[in-house]
């Protein structure tokens, strides 16, 4: 009900716009022609160092701060408290960069994230001189900040969401939904990212929020003194990217020592248009009980997830 609420007004506007399709062909034109319009959106890889870690196969495994971004049901599996300071980088375009702060106990969350990128401005007329250009680079910057809340149902079930503010040239609100279904050492999760679809711009381009669906499925024991973490996540819906379009299918694992040093691998494939894979380590070292340093790098063929992360996380 909540979506349909959500996107009410979009459907009735829409179907007005149908009764007039030349109306609707003149506006089109005249919306291209006036203004560029940015090729890309975030990718869920966009925040999480343990996550990237694992080539992106968190959803039904995230359990500490970032769940805010990756699966707001995941705080329920957390520790009594988990914060994180992280900082990232994507190797092409240069200047493409994370910033993120996140505070999470079992039942709430808040978080702040900075993400900078450059995206592809689409030229609407090719130049004679250049009839193959398909357009020149813009840097956007978007903030986000969200407020995570959840209830769980019975023993096996947890629902919960996290409402933000995006702000870039102006300010519009999300929301993001998950689930999280735990049998044992077994979790499936499932999550909608930007249900609101909000409309921004940033320098005066379009950023786009498509809606975002991604499924887990994961093997989580209790920890011990030797713990594996196993999980594979698959997207479900299809987010253009300045370097084409991407719909992920990704693995990974995570083995913990004695709960102080964690090791961490994946791989992640582009499963339309393209066939782009990439590879994914690392690591996470306690420097006390509760304090970890964590770190990521992630190379290939698929340049949308292409970089490196660092991370202070306390967790307790």
């Amino acid at each position: 009900m909540a979506v349909r609420q959500l996107c009410g007004g979009r459907l009735r506007a829409r179907c007005t716009i149908r009764r007039k399709p030349s109306s609707l062909v003149l506006g089109l034109f005249l919306i291209v022609c006036a203004t560029p319009g940015l090729a890309s959106a975030q990718t869920f890889e966009a925040v999480g160092i343990r996550a990237q870690g694992m080539a992106g196969a968190f959803v039904a495994l995230a359990d500490d701060g970032s769940a805010t971004w990756w699966n707001p049901a995941g705080l329920a599996s957390g520790a009594l408290f988990s914060g994180i300071v992280e900082r990232g980088s994507w190797s092409d375009p240069s200047e493409a960069s994370t910033l993120g702060v996140s505070f999470a106990v079992p039942s709430l969350g808040l978080s702040y994230y900075r993400l900078r990128t450059d995206a592809l401005v689409r030229v609407p007329i090719p130049s004679q001189n250049d009839p193959g250009n398909a357009g020149d680079w813009i840097t956007s910057v978007v903030n986000e900040v969200g407020a995570t809340v959840g209830q769980s149902l019975g023993n096996h079930v947890v629902l919960a969401s996290t409402a933000r503010l995006v702000w870039a040239d102006q300010v519009r609100g999300d929301l993001d939904f998950g689930t999280m279904f735990r049998f044992g050492v077994a979790r499936v999760g499932l999550v909608v990212k930007h249900v609101a679809e909000p409309e921004v711009t940033s320098n005066g381009s379009h950023v786009p929020f498509d809606r975002q669906v991604r499924v887990g499925a994961a093997y989580a024991p209790r920890p011990g003194p030797v713990t594996l973490n196993a999980a594979v996540d698959a997207d479900l819906t299809t987010t253009p990217t300045a370097f084409g379009n991407a719909r992920h299918l990704a693995g990974g694992g995570e083995l913990w020592l004695e709960r102080t040093v964690a090791l961490r691998a994946g791989v992640s494939m582009n499963t339309i248009d393209e066939r782009r894979t990439s590879f994914s380590v690392g690591a996470s070292v306690g420097i006390k009980k509760m304090y970890y340093v964590d770190a990521q790098l992630t190379q290939g063929d698929d340049p949308v997830k292409e970089g490196w992360g660092l991370g202070v996380r306390v967790t307790f």
